[in-house]
């Protein structure tokens, strides 16, 4: 019997749903692996997990590289074993209009949340087809179905994501291999990255309500990469943006250029020394959360329902049988009743 622990590289791990990703793994005894751009971040991240127990690799990488990803999937097995599990979560952006973007910062965003992503699986894949065996995990957005304005980059690049992931799927499905991938899909998240992405807005950025906690993106993360799950989406809101554009793209149109603006801003200027992590990490960590502790929801009832399906229809079932069978019993009482009127 294999008592190895799991080997899980989660990149974009030193915020946000990354870094609450790690934890969440940490918490099941997995060897985490960090990957994101060298900073008070990563080191931060890193000590976390060894406070919880957890035999941790942090590895300073830029994604957009990818002879440096290539570089930490070799180190990776040299000092910790076969990769079982990659996740993709390295993102950067800009909000802005797309006429305030210049084509560098189109590159840099693109480079890093599309690019980044197909770096990370190209190195996984590189290594687990050898074993024919390894999940690949994708981390989207209700934004790869359904774009918005101001985040034209990022919306740009988890499309871009999601055309990269169906394609793979379909090529692993022709050779009958056994590594899998799966996209999960996020609703709007609590992270820091509304305050250190580059922003041209008047006002600061903030993600459109309702919010969740990362830890619910995390638990998401987790369950798809256990699971077949073709995409997990995480949150109502996703469920609700995905189908809605499938249906009624341009009723959301209209929606969106109404209160697309507005509802990505809160009411304070942005602050002059605000950091910015788009070419640089930035030397600070900021922890999991953003700054909307306040307003953030730790629980998504959707992805309880979506990760517990066989226990619903189970319910349901039992449900139907129960009322079967009364609505029987009522039927006999009844026909006893007209047989002794006779």
């Amino acid at each position: 019997m294999n008592n190895r622990s799991e080997v899980v590289v989660i990149t974009g791990s030193s915020a946000g749903v990354g870094r609450a990703t790690a934890q969440r793994f940490a918490r099941d005894g997995a060897n985490v692996v960090l990957l994101a751009r060298g900073s008070k971040a990563l080191d931060g991240a890193a000590q976390e997990l060894r406070d919880m127990g957890c035999k941790v690799l942090a590895v300073p990488v830029d994604v957009a590289d990818a002879e440096q990803v290539e570089a930490a999937a070799e180190r990776i097995e040299q000092e910790l074993g076969p990769i079982d599990i990659w996740i993709n979560v390295a993102m950067a952006t800009i909000f802005a209009p797309v006429s305030d973007i210049t084509a560098a910062e189109f590159r840099r965003a693109t480079e890093v949340t599309y690019l980044g992503a197909v770096h990370g699986t190209m190195s996984a894949l590189k290594r687990m087809r050898s074993r024919n065996r390894g999940k690949i995990v994708q981390v989207g957005s209700a934004l790869a179905y359904r774009s918005v304005p101001l985040q034209s980059a990022y919306c740009g690049a988890k499309f871009a994501i999601r055309g990269f992931t169906d394609a793979l799927r379909v090529e692993l499905m022709h050779e009958k291999s056994k590594i899998t991938v799966t996209m999960v899909q996020l609703s709007a998240f609590n992270t820091p990255q509304f305050q250190w992405g580059r922003t041209r807005l008047p006002r600061r950025p903030q993600p459109v309500p309702p919010i969740y906690q990362p830890e619910v993106a995390a638990d998401g993360i987790h369950y798809a990469a256990h699971h077949r799950r073709r995409e997990l989406w995480v949150g109502f809101p996703a469920v609700k943006a995905i189908l809605g554009n499938g249906v009624v793209p341009w009723l959301a149109d209209r929606k969106l250029a109404k209160k697309g603006y507005t509802g990505q801003m809160d009411d304070q200027p942005v602050p002059a020394d605000r950091p910015d992590n788009l070419f640089e990490a930035v030397d600070h960590d900021f922890g999991t959360h953003g700054r909307f502790d306040d307003r953030s929801r730790s629980f998504s009832p959707q992805l309880w329902a979506t990760t517990h399906r066989r226990t619903i229809a189970a319910g349901l079932l039992g449900a139907a049988l129960l009322t079967t069978r009364a609505l029987l019993s009522g039927r006999g009482s009844r026909r006893g009743e007209l047989d002794g009127d006779e």
